[in-house]
């Protein structure tokens, strides 16, 4: 078990299940509503609870009720909140259509709390984490973060999600151990080639490794060796629910670098744990 800090978001997400999604000026009913807690690196943390660590979040919280169904969710899985701030306003929150037809996910975000600070995370004491995974967001504060990191706990192993493109953000990439990017991502630099991604990636980072979903492809990495790896998806028979798909894909692969697993393996594990997630609506009994 490692000790395991994320660095991030938790929203409030408003999840629509529909037949399929609507058309301009075009009403539509839903086949069923829920309230989740949502955010990227709360679902990891969420995940990697499951698989047997010890985590925490980072990240700001509002004041009031609204952030109820986030602190309760993440207590059911243990994940310690004692890093968060508070913070006036309403949680950030995600307004989700699921579309039967298409198994895909729309997302209209709301966001009304400041982003966690480089200050924030100054309050926090290192010493007791193993890992710490980063949100790709909120640039110069968190170059602030990753070089305190270095400075003061450069044994801590550090991933990075880089799921949107925001100005600045390459020039924090040999700050992490562990790259872990998203196909839109890929696509926003100019490439459609896995392969090629990877080497413009290595380009910017010797010393990450590097890992790329590629949605029903599967998800390729190059290791600091140099050493190209691949792995199919594994899709469900039915796909009932892909959000939260990458975050379980980004669990699964800290889980297996803590353990010290080589690329190869971690990659079907973490291609096989978000194809099983896709068929389970939420995060409980992904892990079996």
């Amino acid at each position: 078990m490692a000790r395991i800090l994320g660095i991030g978001v938790a929203t409030l997400d408003m999840i629509f299940d529909v037949a399929r999604y609507p058309s301009g000026d075009e009403e539509v009913r839903a086949k069923n509503l829920r309230v989740a807690r949502g955010g990227n690196v709360a679902n990891t943390l969420v995940m990697l609870s499951q698989l047997g660590h010890a985590c925490s979040w980072g990240g700001v919280l509002a004041e009031g009720l609204d952030s109820n169904v986030i602190v309760e969710d993440l207590a059911r899985y243990e994940v310690d909140l004692s890093s968060c701030v508070m913070h006036l306003g309403r949680p950030p929150t995600s307004t989700i259509m699921l579309s039967r037809e298409t198994g895909t996910r729309t997302i209209v975000h709301y966001r009304d709390l400041p982003e966690f600070s480089a200050a924030d995370f100054d309050q926090i004491v290192l010493l007791p984490y193993d890992w710490i995974h980063f949100e790709g967001r909120n640039v110069p504060e968190l170059d602030k973060m990753l070089k305190r990191v270095k400075e003061v706990r450069p044994d801590i192993k550090i991933s990075l999600e880089v799921e949107k493109p925001r100005p600045g953000l390459e020039s924090v990439f040999p700050l992490a151990d562990v790259l872990l990017c998203s196909h839109a991502f890929a696509i926003h630099a100019g490439m459609n080639d896995p392969h090629k991604f990877l080497a413009w990636l290595r380009q910017r980072t010797s010393r990450s490794e590097l890992l790329v979903g590629w949605g029903n492809d599967g998800a390729y990495g190059l290791d600091t060796s140099g050493n190209a790896h691949e792995s199919p998806a594994y899709p469900p028979d039915i796909v009932l629910d892909t959000l939260g798909a990458g975050d379980t894909f980004n669990a699964s692969m800290i889980d297996a670098f803590v353990r010290r697993l080589g690329m190869k393996e971690a990659l079907d594990a973490a291609c096989r744990l978000a194809g099983r997630k896709c068929g389970i609506e939420g995060f409980a009994g992904v892990v079996v």
